[in-house]
């Protein structure tokens, strides 16, 4: 199958037919339901938020993790090609996806006990809940190197000291990753 649009180094003939279909099931859902809002949104500086429960039933949340784990089992290259589809769309809706998958949802599938990953995976796969990350600092923007944010363990659990900004997802978010 190639993809209904430009390929000008035809890309598509490298992927297989259910790649093929999920980048034109995504191109779809950009042309129909993200292209003829954003504009609106852009002027008036808002997130399209009605879209949150269309992004988890398009299975876009956790896209290429483990079905076990609530999530869609989907290969990287699918994950890949929903984001460039989604960037083409809007690049703020893209972040927001991207956030909730590679910044949140995978730290917590791959380091997080088993309680976390039982509760959070499935709340953040199913988008009843939103997750950031919070990497950005005042005086030293995403260079993680030179960050002033600090954890101190605690009875019960930690003390996070710091500041951070520009956190995507931050003002909804019911999880954040530090």
């Amino acid at each position: 199958m190639k993809l209904s649009g430009l390929d000008y180094f035809e890309l598509s003939s490298h992927f297989s037919y259910n790649e093929c279909m999920v980048q034109q099931s995504a191109r779809e859902f950009v042309d129909n339901d993200i292209l003829p809002i954003i504009d609106e949104h852009f002027e008036r500086g808002t997130f399209p938020d009605d879209l949150i429960p269309k992004f988890a039933e398009m299975g876009y949340f956790g896209i290429n993790l483990p079905k076990e784990d609530g999530c869609g089992g989907l290969n990287n290259i699918i994950y890949g090609l929903v984001c460039q589809e989604l960037e083409r769309g809007d690049s703020g809706v893209r972040s927001f996806i991207s956030v909730q998958n590679s910044l949140v949802m995978y730290p917590i599938y791959a380091y997080g006990s088993d309680a976390q990953k039982k509760k959070w995976l499935p709340l953040l796969a199913s988008g009843e809940s939103i997750g950031c990350f919070g990497l950005t600092e005042p005086d030293h923007g995403s260079d993680p190197g030179s960050m002033k944010t600090s954890a101190k363990k605690v009875d019960g659990g930690y003390i996070l000291n710091g500041a951070k900004m520009w956190i995507t997802n931050g003002k909804c978010a019911d999880i954040s990753i530090v």
